[in-house]
Order: structure tokens, then C-alpha cells, then sequence
């Protein structure tokens, strides 16, 4: 795929517009709700440069004999990319950045939108050129070397635009902080977690692959956000605010 005289791959060029609906998206998310805080963008930093590091690198330590590894410096060149350790670092990032520029609001909500659009646009650029998921029969496959395969990337697409239709429909109706946020990523741990089993990935432990025992072991810390989010309802419904 080229842009005017400029090679570009596809898989980039679609990541790049995924970005960039996600930034229109969210801009659009804090001028809806009011949040004029020029701080905000700082928290997008946050996100962009977390996302990054962490989606580079995180699926650096693959083998428990650090030998076996590639050095930092081929990861970043050469190694794999995950959108899991992505999303993971892009929270991480939006907690330092907040911590240092003091911005103390929470702001998962006007995230929600926007992660939900980039994905849905930058995985079409997975869907286009990263080899699809398990054999299947369904009339729908997509068949490569003459064997019809799940087309797991559409799945996720799918998955992003529903989500992305539930946030819009329900962000003015659930007006608890951060609940559309904390539904959003739970809705797509437990997806990602179920197409896994079609995707074709590496089977590493226990049946199950790399992405799997990655969400796996971010449950706790999932489970934690639900616990936290079910006390704040309680408490704001015993004083009588509308949630």
C-alpha cells in the first residue's frame, strides 16, 4: 500500500488512522461533557507513550531463561507487538501523567469512545494483512493456502463497533464515573479471552495462549476496578445520588 510517493505497510497506515479516530473521538468526548482542562492532554501523552513502550515491549519476556529472550534493542526493532500490553501501558500512562501534572478527575469515561473507535480502525489493518484464525466451516471463512479460517480480526472489529454503539447509546444514562470504562475493558477481556480459542495463536500452558495467561493474570486487578466501582454505587444510592 502507498501513500502519494511514499511507501507505507498496510498494518501501520490502518494503526496510524486508528490513532487518529481516536484522538477526533475523544477531543469530540471532552468538548460533549465539558471537560475544557487543558491537563487532559497531557493524560494523552500519558497514554500514547505508555501504549507504546508497553506494546513493544511486552512481549519481550517470553521464556523463562532471559537467555532465550531478545535483546531490548531487537524487541523494539523486530519483536511482536500486543494490543493487550498496549492497552496495559496506555493506563498505566494515563496514572503517571495525572500524577504529575495533578490532574485528580477521573477520566476513563472520555476514553471509553475513543479506544473503542481506534481499535475497530486499526485492527482492519490486521485483518488485512496478519494471517487469520483457526480452520473452520462456517460459510464465512476466509481461506488461506485452500483452508477456510476463522477471520477472528473481524470478530474483534465487530466486537469494537457494537461496543463503541453501547458506549454512545448508554454515556449519558450511567452517569457513575468511569463505569462505561471499567464495562469496556471487561467486555473486551472476556471477548478476547473467548476468541483466543479461534485465533490461532501459540497454545503455551494449560491450552492456552500467551494473550490468555495475560489476562488471566490482569483478572485480580480487573476484579478490583468491578469491587471498587460496586462500592462507589452503593454508597452514592445510600445518599440518594442518581447513578
Amino acid at each position: 500500500m502507498h501513500i502519494g510517493q511514499m511507501p507505507a505497510g498496510t498494518h501501520d497506515v490502518f494503526v496510524a488512522l486508528g490513532l487518529a479516530v481516536a484522538g477526533l473521538v475523544f477531543a469530540a468526548e471532552v468538548r460533549r461533557r465539558g471537560r475544557g482542562d487543558e491537563r487532559l492532554w497531557y493524560l494523552v501523552a500519558g497514554v500514547l507513550v505508555g501504549g507504546a513502550l508497553f506494546g513493544r515491549l511486552g512481549t519481550w519476556l517470553q521464556h523463562l531463561d532471559p537467555r532465550q529472550n531478545a535483546t531490548l534493542a531487537e524487541q523494539w526493532a523486530y519483536g511482536n507487538r500486543s494490543i493487550l500490553s498496549g492497552l496495559a501501558g496506555a493506563y498505566l500512562g494515563v496514572l503517571v501523567a495525572k500524577r504529575l501534572c495533578g490532574y485528580r478527575a477521573r477520566s476513563g469515561d472520555l476514553f471509553a469512545p475513543a479506544i473503542a473507535a481506534g481499535m475497530a480502525v486499526g485492527r482492519i489493518g490486521c485483518l488485512l494483512t496478519e494471517r487469520p484464525g483457526t480452520p473452520t466451516g462456517a460459510g464465512w471463512g476466509v481461506t488461506v493456502d485452500g483452508v477456510p479460517r476463522h477471520p477472528s480480526f473481524a470478530y474483534e472489529i465487530a466486537f469494537h463497533l457494537l461496543a463503541l454503539a453501547v458506549l454512545i447509546l448508554a454515556r449519558d444514562r450511567i452517569t457513575q464515573p468511569d463505569a462505561l470504562f471499567t464495562g469496556y475493558l471487561t467486555g473486551y477481556a472476556v471477548f478476547r479471552f473467548a476468541v483466543e480459542f479461534v485465533r490461532g495463536n501459540e497454545v503455551v500452558a494449560a491450552g492456552l495462549t500467551r494473550p490468555q495467561l495475560f489476562l488471566l493474570a490482569c483478572a485480580p486487578l480487573l476484579a478490583w476496578r468491578l469491587v471498587i466501582l460496586a462500592r462507589r454505587h452503593r454508597a452514592a444510592r445510600t445518599q440518594g445520588v442518581p447513578v
